[in-house]
């Protein structure tokens, strides 16, 4: 473990350190806070969620927020976006799939009324497309 992340563990505010671990999708230090009580749905200084801020590239990191109980539908207050919104618009099918698992909503319009599967066909991500189109049922 790197001397920086050590603080994030051992001592400060688990919490704040768990939103800073999901984003640079540290997989071992989120377990690590996780598994000592840091809250998964706690927003951070910016009023936002780890699974909102989390690399959306590590689908490991979604699986561990989800498995102690974060939120996959809980929406940016500003642009009212989910994480499925996100990862569609990134381009990250695993990721995606594991929140779709975790019960994500798809048909939930962000702030511009665009639909997850409207961010991926903008962004040309055919995958995500054939999928979410195949998860809505069209």
């Amino acid at each position: 473990m790197r001397e920086e992340d050590k603080g994030l563990v051992g001592g400060g505010d688990g919490d704040a350190g768990l939103a800073s671990a999901a984003a640079r999708g540290q997989v071992e230090i989120v377990r690590q806070l996780l598994e000592a009580g840091a809250d998964p749905n706690r927003v951070n200084c910016f009023g936002r969620r780890p699974i909102q801020v989390m690399m959306m590239g590590s689908a490991h990191v979604a699986e561990l927020l989800l498995l102690h109980g974060a939120d996959p539908n809980c929406a940016d207050p500003t642009t009212l976006a989910r994480p499925v919104h996100d990862a569609a618009w990134e381009g990250f099918l695993d990721t995606l799939v594991v929140l779709h698992r975790a019960g994500a909503r798809l048909d939930v319009r962000d702030a511009w009324g665009r639909l997850p599967v409207d961010l991926a066909e903008q962004r040309g991500h055919r995958d995500i497309a054939r999928y979410l189109r195949a998860a809505a049922g069209d």
